[in-house]
């Protein structure tokens, strides 16, 4: 039998691990995950808790009642049993919070260890033969269908976008028990065919998996269903770099972010990969703060040989593309140094540092225009730009690492710049 899956919700982290040692403890083998609510507010809109048997509620998650969480779970279809742990259990409180749709409750203040046990037991059996019948009604295989390709396990939410190699969903996970970007090939795989790109971009792929950094996208299943490989990733609510780069960046943010990303390269560099479409649309935020990067190498050059094959030209503009690759030469770890210098520019000033009415124009200017200025403010980080947006691979610099140091040993700006 599968172990019981557990979500626990709360504001404070040492009360959550506090239950998290009693499931474990009441039931062998539980997995538990916890939601801190002080930090992340209410679970997203889309969130169903399809992946777990139960769900704990702490008395005032983010500071509200928790009748208007059980209200707000009441409204999400077939949201698992929740047990709510009340400061001052007496009859009316248990009484209000049952009403409202909690499977049990349990004193906060000592938790009754058998009677914990019971209700995750009880909880569990009714919530695991609720979905056993759903999974026999036609609604659930509706559930899992991503186009013509029905993948077990994730739930569709909505289309996001859609390219010459994929379509993108939003998908909630049950064996994650998170909301996931599931990306679905279009290609089916030639299973005797070792070499071919479908084969190189999936390998890329297991490649970025295995990186655990937190600033390179997280990747958590790579899988073929009705002979199309999906793969499920990280999803990014607060949306890319665009948007941050519209709305304005102060310097120091932007000094932040652009170390972030040498980071990520670095990671990404190590194990051989190339990104080859370094932009603000692949720098994805997320509510912490923290950026991830997104679409590797392979993915990139796969997306554009279905283009030119579809239409006979490129699709896109080469506005962050290195002199090099604009001109279709043999490509290396400064490449992509030189379009985080583009990305640095453009935090910076709002602006794209070479303008151009077409795109071969832009990668004229790439190899032949002077590297701009920054305003007078911003130029104790000239020689920084000029090493990134260098014309010659050489005279970049050597490494992501080498730029992570560049950057922490740069001045301190003048307080009304910063």
């Amino acid at each position: 039998m599968t172990p019981l899956r557990c979500l626990v919700i709360g504001d404070d982290p040492v009360y959550r691990r506090l239950l998290r040692q009693h499931v474990i403890t009441a039931l062998d083998g539980a997995e538990v995950a916890e939601h801190d609510s002080q930090r992340d507010g209410r679970l997203a809109r889309e969130f169903t808790a399809a992946g777990f048997d139960v769900v704990l509620l702490d008395h005032r998650p983010a500071g509200e009642d928790a009748l208007e969480w059980l209200a707000d779970f009441g409204n999400r279809p077939m949201f698992p049993p929740t047990i709510c742990l009340l400061a001052e259990p007496y009859a009316e409180a248990e009484s209000r919070v049952l009403e409202r749709g909690a499977f049990g409750v349990l004193a906060r203040r000592k938790v009754d260890a058998p009677r914990l046990a019971r209700l995750l037991d009880d909880a569990s059996r009714r919530r695991r033969a609720a979905l056993q019948e759903f999974r026999l009604t036609p609604a659930a295989e509706k559930l899992y269908r991503f186009g013509q390709v029905v993948i077990k396990g994730e739930r569709c939410i909505r289309a996001l976008a859609s390219s010459a190699i994929s379509n993108v969903y939003l998908a909630e996970s049950e064996r994650e028990g998170r909301l996931v970007c599931l990306k679905v090939l279009h290609q089916v795989p030639d299973l005797t065919d070792k070499a071919s790109p479908f084969e190189r971009f999936i390998q890329e792929y297991q490649i970025i998996a295995g990186i655990r950094h937190p600033n390179v996208v997280q990747i958590y299943d790579l899988g073929v269903a009705d002979d199309h490989a999906y793969i499920a990733m990280e999803y990014f609510p607060a949306g890319d770099l665009r948007s941050r780069i519209r709305r304005g960046l102060r310097p120091q943010e932007a000094l932040g972010i652009l170390r972030q990303v040498a980071e990520a390269l670095g990671a990404i560099h190590a194990v051989g990969v190339l990104h080859r479409d370094l932009k603000p649309g692949n720098v994805m935020l997320r509510p912490d703060g923290t950026i991830a990067l997104i679409d590797f190498g392979l993915a990139k050059q796969l997306e554009l040989e279905a283009e030119i094959t579809a239409t006979g030209e490129i699709f896109g503009t080469p506005y962050y593309m290195s002199p090099e690759q604009g001109h279709g030469r043999e490509v290396d770890a400064s490449s992509d140094l030189y379009s985080l210098g583009v990305i640095f520019w453009e935090m910076l000033t709002g602006t794209k540092p070479f303008l151009a009415p077409t795109p071969m124009a832009v990668i004229y200017k790439h190899s032949h225009a002077p590297i701009p200025k920054l305003p007078a403010e911003l130029a104790a980080w000239q020689p920084l730009l000029a090493r990134l947006l260098a014309k010659e691979p050489g005279d970049r610099y050597r490494s992501a690492r080498e730029l992570v140091a560049a950057i922490d040993a740069l001045p301190p700006l003048a307080e009304s710049a910063a």
